[in-house]
């Protein structure tokens, strides 16, 4: 099984607390982790929201970075780019989130999605995801 983070699971790895216990148990019974790549451009603007102190920004900033470098990257082509627009209208996610969904879906099933993102919950299921929030 391939473990799919979306950008609210990378945070919560750089994160203490309850969701990085979450995402470091469905990491642990798998050996193949990805995202997609747009996960690391998204949580890194999302880390100015999280603190206004400057080194605790750059201590999370190094944190997602680590967790980054054991990640498998999903490229995000125009098929990957094409299915997550027919995601989005088809689904009620938007389509940052149809992005994930689509790169999940790239990879080998079954496939464990890992999201705090109640937006995601729903579509990940039907779309056949071993979802993981809690």
């Amino acid at each position: 099984m391939s473990v799919a983070l979306d950008t609210s699971a990378l945070l919560a790895l750089a994160v203490d607390g309850v969701q990085r216990s979450v995402v470091l148990e469905a990491l642990a019974g798998d050996p193949v982790w990805c995202a997609s790549a747009m996960a690391l451009t998204e949580a890194l603007p999302a880390i100015d929201r999280l603190t206004d102190e400057t080194v605790l920004r750059a201590d999370l900033e190094d944190a997602v970075r680590l967790a980054w470098d054991h990640l498998h990257v999903v490229p995000l082509d125009q098929r990957c780019l094409d299915r997550a627009a027919g995601l989005a209208r088809q689904q009620p996610v938007r389509l940052t989130d149809a992005i994930h969904l689509a790169a999940a879906e790239r990879l080998p099933q079954p496939v464990r999605f890992v999201t705090f993102d109640p937006a995601q919950l729903g579509v990940a299921e039907a779309l056949g995801f071993d979802v993981v929030s809690r």
